[in-house]
């Protein structure tokens, strides 16, 4: 079309007839013939050059885009998003986002932690990891803890159900039909699971469990139990109990440390693919429910296998207090 318009033109054809005739606009015929007649053959062979806006280091808008978003916040909100950092800096938000993710950088999330006080935490952590990876021989080893309460919870309305392009569905107001709470105990090697639903969290019922273990366990064998702090654990009548059948030990986790119990693995698993998206009239449905649940675990069990080694776990909460003492005096 270049080539045309500068022929035609070589012919006196005015502007206007060369537009209808290629059928392009004016401007653009009135370009390419002074760009022909300024530079010649090289004026229409190719575009010209653009200036753009004037280019920044990439580096250096990597850096200041790193360091703002680990060491400020903006003025009015809690966090940096994309759009409020690239007008911080008058840069694209592609780019604050391109950064973000070379560097593993979501200031959108944050994650809750609990750094255990509990002063033999070594020598707990030691123990309880040592049960895992090692268990004694002609000994069971049970982590046993209690979920409470479990609600059973029924919908306002009926939800609707999963199709295609839609997920289900479901009410975010519901009625309450009662409580219950759910003891259990997964022994770690063969991942079995002995349950029972009670509906209040005492020491009595902790007892309760305690004789159901007592029997549903192979007579002559040592039982060690992971526990957590939980005051029904520690009470006398419970502890009395525990001197009285000396083949029961009992391993307490550090204070604020429920993540080296796997028994709430087992809760997680549970609440999610058992309670937590259905619907029950009563308590006695919801019991059924989390029943059915563990008959079916217990009739194909597989364990939770712990990987962590004990002195990993020691160095890296040592880091974790090193780290916000640091973010304290600073």
């Amino acid at each position: 079309m270049r080539a045309k318009i500068v022929l035609l033109s070589a012919e006196g054809v005015e502007n206007q007839q060369i537009a209808e005739q290629l059928q392009t606009s004016n401007p653009t015929v009135g370009l390419w013939r002074r760009r022909f007649a300024e530079s010649g053959l090289s004026g229409i062979e190719k575009d010209a050059t653009r200036p753009g806006r004037p280019r920044r280091d990439r580096r250096e808008i990597e850096r200041t885009i790193v360091e703002l978003t680990t060491q400020s916040k903006p003025k009015n909100a809690t966090h940096w998003s994309t759009r409020s950092l690239a007008s911080e800096l008058q840069t694209a938000p592609v780019m604050v986002q391109r950064v973000w993710k070379v560097h593993g950088l979501q200031p959108h999330r944050v994650r809750s932690f609990k750094l255990s006080s509990d002063p033999n935490f070594t020598d707990k952590v030691i123990d309880i990891v040592g049960l895992y990876l090692d268990p004694p021989e002609h000994a069971l080893v049970f982590s046993v803890d209690e979920k409470s309460p479990i609600q059973a919870l029924d919908r306002t309305q009926p939800g609707l159900p999963i199709k295609r392009g839609r997920c289900g569905t479901m009410t975010l107001d519901y009625k309450r039909n009662g409580t219950t709470t759910l003891f259990a105990a997964i022994e770690v090697l063969d991942g079995i699971v002995i349950s029972e639903c009670m509906p209040r969290h005492r020491h009595q019922e902790s007892l309760r469990f305690l004789k159901r273990i007592d029997r549903e366990t192979v007579p002559g064998f040592d039982v060690h139990l992971i526990v957590d702090n939980y005051a029904t654990h520690k009470h006398p009548k419970v502890t009395r109990w525990l001197e009285r059948n000396p083949r029961f030990h009992v391993h307490f986790t550090p204070t604020s440390a429920s993540w080296l119990n796997i028994i709430e693995r087992f809760f997680r698993d549970l609440t999610t693919k058992r309670i937590r998206r259905r619907t029950f009239a009563s308590v006695v449905e919801l019991r059924t429910a989390i029943e059915a649940y563990i008959a079916a675990h217990n009739r194909d069990p597989r364990p939770f296998i712990w990987s962590a080694e004990a002195d990993k776990i020691i160095e890296k909460v040592g880091r974790l207090r090193v780290a916000l003492n640091d973010s304290r005096s600073s």
